[in-house]
Parts: structure tokens; C-alpha cells; sequence
């Protein structure tokens, strides 16, 4: 059953099926896209950095790491490219957090784990006595 949405974007009314966004803003976006890929496709162009890439296309900056976000530009093609990573703000090339965050992320979760092993232990054991 299709389900009826407004888009974000826009706020048309579409019918939300394959997309989070009306045909509209879709094919919109899909021109940005081109236009990023065609600019970086020059190999004058490779060495742009994000501003660049933004000056010579027309297409918002935030657009720009959208695409490198969700890989349909990979950072190999534009290695001037950064943008801040979400939780500390330090400048990356891929992904959305930084190395240094995705370590400190891991190392939390096994502490998280491992107190959470030792408090279901604890749970675990009973006393019984003999009255």
C-alpha cells in the first residue's frame, strides 16, 4: 500500500515509495550529482578541494558531502575533499566519524560489554542456606 508523505525538502505531497524525497527534489539532486561528477571527471579538477568542487559546479557544499557520504563519490576521486566528522569535528576524507572517534567508540562498547557481562554474573549467583 503506498503511503502518502510530504517531502522534506519541499513539502509536495508524494507517494512514498522508493524514495524519501518527491520525483521533484530527486531529479534535482540527481543534476547536482552529475554536475560534481562531470566537474571531478577533468583531471584539472581531481586536486579541488571542497570549495573548489562548489565554485566551479554551483552545487551546496553540504550536498557535495552528502554525495562522498553515501559513497556515490569516493574520496580517491577527490582527495582535497574533507569535511568535519560528526562527533569530533576533525577534518575526514570517508565515513562520518574519524579514526581516532571510531577507536574510542570500540573501546567503549567493550567496557560497556564487559560491565555488562560482569552485572549479568552477578545476577546470576545465588546464595542458599540452610535454616
Amino acid at each position: 500500500m503506498a503511503e502518502l508523505a510530504n517531502c522534506p525538502q519541499c513539502n509536495r505531497i508524494f507517494v512514498k515509495a522508493f524514495r524519501q524525497v518527491c520525483d521533484v527534489c530527486f531529479k534535482e539532486k540527481e543534476k547536482m550529482y552529475e554536475l560534481v561528477y562531470k566537474f571531478i571527471r577533468k583531471k584539472v579538477n581531481r586536486e579541488a578541494s571542497l570549495w573548489e568542487v562548489h565554485e566551479g559546479t554551483g552545487v551546496p557544499e553540504k550536498t557535495i558531502i552528502r554525495f562522498v557520504k553515501e559513497g556515490r563519490i569516493r574520496a580517491h576521486q577527490l582527495r582535497n575533499i574533507a569535511y568535519p566528522c560528526e562527533r569530533c569535528g576533525k577534518n575526514i576524507h570517508n565515513g562520518r566519524i574519524c579514526d581516532d572517534c571510531n577507536g574510542d567508540m570500540k573501546n567503549e562498547l567493550r567496557i560497556h560489554e564487559k560491565t555488562a557481562r560482569k552485572s549479568i554474573q552477578e545476577e546470576r549467583i545465588t546464595y542458599h542456606t540452610e535454616k
